[in-house]
């Protein structure tokens, strides 16, 4: 060979990208094409070669081809052209279809070794280095995870990659109580966060390589992973090792700005059609996304516990109380009702007049029902409770202040302070009037004053007493009512047993039927009374401590005793019949059913004769003492001439002399004449 290398082409067994330059013994200069063209040849090219190297040789990089200066090119002297018939005088290099005319590559001198210019690097090492960069789609189908560290929030794994990966502590069972460093567990990688660690998943992701992977996979509903490759009509075209069909319903996104975004990006599917004579597949993003959700939202919902303080927004507000997505990352997307007696403390009437929607919200968990999946929250559990110190600052008989907050048909409830209520009972409203509704004397925001009555701190119940608060008008009515005192007042209701009379403001006696009227027998009062009638009676009893006073009418109507007692008087004589005697004892009927009593030692003995009359003249009568014998004895003063002493029998006719009468008891004393 001369000083210039000539390239020959290579024998068909070794392929073009493995040529190298054979080093020669001395430095050559550059060479350089002739100027002038050559003529055209009519056979192929002939170009000489280097010897075939083997080994690790054959692998190395071939280092940069030098390429001579201008000045070079211009005192450099011109190749020979090659005396070939049917030759072209242009030289094709091998690696390009370089002509003769452009610069030719310069050789490289052999005097330094190629072991000191490159480093060595086997193509094993390259093919394993490709394969690790190349094939992280492949190997992320299933791997298995190594717990490094557990956050507050988060589960940080190792997973074989420079990046470790992390899950959500809901995504293990008790919010990852249990999960500790070097515990292992099978994961899938299904993205990265912002943070660049890898985004992993509980879930078994299928990676197929060919139909029956495909099939498997829809047979099993197996989520697999795929890559969105275009926006096509209607939907997404993804790559799941085959071209498949997403419907833009089925994608998890909410608008077309949004499809679009997921161009390019891996997602979790699932085959919902699978044809493969057709090799028609369709797939389902969102019922993946709904299987992952719910199965984080029973991972956080498993992770509450009754009694837990969380945060929370109000989502919506409803007459009845208030909807709260409670927590944050940790609990996000959970809600939970906030009743509306569950709010305040105070009593309030719509849940809006003390919260608004957004509001930021510290809450309590108070019931968690795991088969309704419902959660109660409150608000006022939060704050001191009033009813621990009730007791003592509320003593029975004290008097305190408050506000009507709520009227019932028994009675309405009065907010003593924020938190505490009580309750005045329709009884203990007046003393005075009959309250038949508590709106006829209170309405809601009134203030009162009431008096405790009762403290129950078990069933948190205060009872209050607003009559209380005045006097007692049954304290005066034993003094100024008296038994045997007459009263005057209206009729205030008829009941079938006897009807009622208002003494005073706040005192009602009890007339009964049978002391209503004294001559018939009445079979209802209203036969004799009505509703609003004044009326007087006369106080029998009263008993203030059950605040009842007995009256009677019938004994303030005059009888035919009451005009006997006031037409007669002690000593006059009358005539009566003996009804009854007993012993000593008798009773004595003087007419109209009026009846007196007597006693027998005090009768004096009946005159057997008449005094002695005057001797008269014969045959002339005397007319006046005649006149005056019968008028004597027609008013039963006088007894019958010659008249004999009889023994006192029942049924007999005699006169007796008055000897007591009293009109307040209605009884008269006689004795014998």
């Amino acid at each position: 060979m001369n000083d210039e290398t000539t390239i020959e082409p290579q024998p068909a067994a070794q392929p073009a990208a493995q040529l190298v330059q054979q080093p020669a013994t001395e430095p050559a200069p550059a060479a350089v094409a002739s100027e002038d063209p050559a003529p055209a040849a009519d056979g192929p090219v002939e170009i000489e070669h280097a010897p075939a190297i083997e080994g690790p040789e054959a692998f190395r990089v071939a280092p940069p081809v030098e390429t001579a200066s201008p000045a070079e090119t211009a005192n450099a002297a011109p190749l020979p052209a090659p005396a070939t018939e049917g030759r072209s005088d242009n030289l094709i290099d091998n690696a390009g279809g370089q002509s003769a005319t452009e610069p030719a590559l310069s050789t490289t001198a052999a005097n330094e070794p190629l072991d000191d210019q490159f480093p060595q690097e086997s193509f094993g090492d390259v093919l394993r280095d490709y394969e690790r960069t190349h094939t992280h789609r492949a190997a992320q189908n299933r791997l298995e995870g190594t717990v490094v560290s557990v956050t507050a929030d988060q589960v940080f794994l190792d997973v074989g990659y420079k990046m470790e990966g992390v899950l959500p502590r809901t995504s293990f069972p008790d919010n990852a109580e249990g999960v500790k460093p070097g515990d292992r567990f099978p994961v899938s990688i299904t993205g990265r966060n912002e943070e660049n660690y890898y985004v992993l998943s509980r879930f078994k992701v299928a990676q197929p390589r060919d139909w029956s992977a495909l099939e498997r996979a829809f047979a099993e509903k197996t989520a697999v992973a795929g890559t969105v490759t275009a926006v096509v009509k209607g939907g997404l075209s993804v790559d799941v090792g085959v071209r498949a069909f997403m419907p833009a319903s089925r994608s998890g996104t909410r608008d077309a700005a949004e499809l679009e975004t997921l161009v390019g990006t891996e997602i979790t599917c699932r085959i919902t059609k699978l044809d493969t004579t057709d090799e028609d597949v369709v797939v389902d993003r969102r019922v993946v996304l709904e299987e992952q959700a719910r199965a984080e939202m029973e991972g956080r919902r498993a992770a509450l516990n009754e009694g837990d303080i969380v945060t929370g927004t109000v989502r919506t507000i409803m007459p009845y109380g208030a909807f709260v997505t409670i927590g944050g990352a940790e609990f996000g997307g959970i809600d939970g009702l906030l009743h509306v007696s569950d709010i305040s403390l105070a009593r309030i009437a719509k849940p809006d007049d003390v919260l608004s929607v957004g509001q930021e919200l510290t809450v309590k968990i108070l019931r968690i029902d795991p088969e309704a999946r419902k959660i109660s929250l409150g608000l006022k559990q939060l704050q001191p409770e009033p009813w621990e110190t009730a007791v003592e600052r509320y003593p029975v008989g004290a008097r305190v202040s408050g506000t009507v907050t709520q009227l019932m048909d028994f009675g309405a409830f009065v907010e003593i302070e924020p938190g505490l209520e009580g309750l005045v009972h329709i009884s203990e409203m007046s003393w005075a009037k009959k309250v038949r509704h508590p709106s006829d004397l209170l309405k809601s925001g009134d203030r009162v004053d009431a008096v405790i009555l009762s403290v129950k701190l078990e069933e948190k119940r205060i009872a209050l007493g607003l009559k209380q608060t005045l006097a007692d008008p049954w304290v005066e009515a034993q003094r100024r009512y008296p038994a045997g005192s007459q009263v005057t007042g209206p009729v205030t209701k008829i009941m079938s047993f006897g009807a009622f009379v208002e003494i005073a403001e706040g005192v009602e006696g009890l007339v009964h039927i049978s002391e209503i009227v004294a001559d018939r027998r009445l079979n209802h009062p209203s036969e004799a009374l009505h509703t609003g009638q004044k009326v007087q009676a006369l106080v029998l009893a009263i008993d203030t401590e059950k605040r009842q006073m007995k009256l009677s009418i019938k004994q303030l109507i005059p009888t035919s005793i009451d005009e006997y007692i006031a037409e007669h008087k002690p000593g006059d004589t009358v005539s009566g019949r003996v009804v009854e005697v007993k012993g000593s004892a008798l009773q004595v009927d003087l007419g109209d059913g009026i009846r007196a009593t007597g006693r027998v030692g005090k009768v004096s003995p009946a005159k057997a004769t008449a005094p002695p009359a005057e001797p008269q003249a014969p045959g002339k009568p005397d007319l006046s003492q005649l006149s005056s014998m019968l008028k004597a004895r027609w008013k039963g003063n006088a007894p019958t001439p010659e008249s004999k002493p009889e023994p006192l029998a029942e049924g007999q006719l005699r006169s007796f002399k008055i000897v007591k009468l009293d009109a307040e008891k209605k009884s008269i004393e006689v004795e014998l004449a």
